[in-house]
């Protein structure tokens, strides 16, 4: 725990507003609508981390079957209260959660974080042949 912060794992707790503010900015799905968000949101396990007062302040999803594999996606904590160890606690707390428990294989894909992620286990794919992805980085710009 982190004094003045707090964990939720409810969906209605997640605040559309400030969850999609960040990510329609992000450098992995800039442009995503509000409606998809949304829709993401619906689908995953979400993990938000908020101050005592409510205020949203950091999130992350994990699609998932909840049996055999997961993909950790739409990380962030914002700026302002960056630096606190908010953003390991939040892998921590996503790492021990009951529905993850195991798993065959969780996976991420990061630019800019890998850091944070090792010390939670992850590392470069060990057999990367064996992955294909059908990648559309354009999806949310309009022509």
């Amino acid at each position: 725990m982190i004094k003045g912060y707090k964990v939720s794992c409810k969906n209605e707790d997640m605040d559309l507003s400030v969850i999609h503010g960040f990510i329609s900015r992000s450098y992995w799905a800039s442009g995503i609508p509000l409606d998809i968000m949304s829709k993401a949101i619906e689908n995953s396990l979400c993990f938000g981390v908020f101050l005592d007062s409510g205020e949203q302040v950091g999130f992350a999803r994990m699609i998932t079957d909840k049996s055999t594999f997961a993909y950790l996606a739409d990380v962030f904590i914002l700026q302002e209260h960056q630096g606190k160890g908010l953003s390991k606690w939040l892998m921590k707390t996503i790492i021990e959660h009951p529905q993850l428990q195991g798993l065959r294989r969780m996976a991420l894909a990061t630019s800019d974080a890998h850091g944070l992620y090792e010390k939670f286990g992850f590392k470069a794919l060990a057999n990367p042949q064996t992955f294909m992805e059908l990648w559309v980085p354009d999806v949310y710009v309009k022509a």
